[in-house]
């Protein structure tokens, strides 16, 4: 089997982690990392894996990490864009510095690490993990649920627009169980916390978030459909994974105002149960 070169952000938890326990055997890999303290978790898993530090809300980190990607490597097969955060709590409230950041995260970082390693991508992959969040509104996630839409959008314009033969693929999980469920509460406690007038929808999202950690499906499934995207010669544009991303992918397809009076119904009845 042929030994290939991958590129994974948002490579400590999760999904990320997940990822690399199975490529990294029989690959080359730089693991990019924001937090530190898991340096040693990386390091661990295999000697194939190289991390770099990269935060996307510290636009110097990324150029950092292109330049130290850019000399140690000469074809990057497979991009794996994972890293992401999630700003929650009702739009009246967050503060649009926090609405900047959700994009600098989501949507920015990997556009510019994506533009700086573009030459090094020539007839590679570029996988992205959005989300089903991506097809439409969640009530107090509309940071996220925008910022996942925006990435699929540029993402599909640069698959359009290449001549560098790049297949670029979008990856739509449903609630996996990882623990951004459990960091975004504790990052979003600001707004979660004593939010007047939403005060049982907030504790309805902790108790979600809470209950999604540790039953939402494993991370594995969306590392099998990774590696699927990553094999297929021609990939499809976008997987979806899991019955609750299917099932927003139909639902998108209504009248938005329909889905407006479902989703508000949907939330009223979970709240009052």
């Amino acid at each position: 089997m042929k030994t290939k070169t991958y590129v994974v952000t948002g490579s400590t938890s999760g999904i990320g982690k997940a990822l690399l326990e199975r490529i990294a055997a029989d690959n080359v890999v730089f693991a990019g990392y924001r937090d530190k303290s898991k340096l040693e978790i990386l390091q661990a898993l295999s000697p194939n894996i190289y991390p770099f530090y990269v935060d996307y809300a510290k636009p110097e980190s990324i150029k950092y990490a292109a330049e130290y990607l850019i000399s140690k490597c000469t074809k990057i097969d497979t991009l794996v864009n994972i890293a992401g955060c999630v700003v929650a709590g009702p739009v009246e409230k967050i503060d649009i510095s926090e609405i900047r950041r959700q994009f600098d995260v989501n949507v920015f970082g990997h556009l510019e690490l994506t533009k700086d390693l573009i030459d090094l991508l020539e007839g590679g992959k570029i996988i992205n993990v959005s989300s089903m969040a991506s097809y439409g509104v969640f009530p107090f996630i509309s940071p996220y649920c925008a910022s996942k839409r925006c990435l699929d959008m540029f993402f599909n314009a640069l698959l359009v627009e290449n001549k560098k033969d790049i297949k670029v693929v979008s990856i739509k999980p449903g609630v996996i169980a990882t623990p951004l469920w459990g960091k975004s509460v504790e990052e979003n406690s600001k707004y979660i916390e004593n939010c007047k007038g939403y005060e049982k929808e907030m504790e309805f999202l902790i108790s979600n978030a809470q209950k999604n950690e540790s039953k939402g499906l494993s991370a594995d499934k969306v590392v099998d459909v990774i590696l699927k995207a990553d094999g297929a010669k021609n990939p499809k544009l976008t997987y979806t994974v899991g019955r609750d991303a299917v099932a927003a992918r139909i639902i998108a397809k209504m009248p938005q105002s329909l889905i407006n009076r479902l989703v508000k119904l949907g939330m009223k009845l979970r709240i009052k149960n």
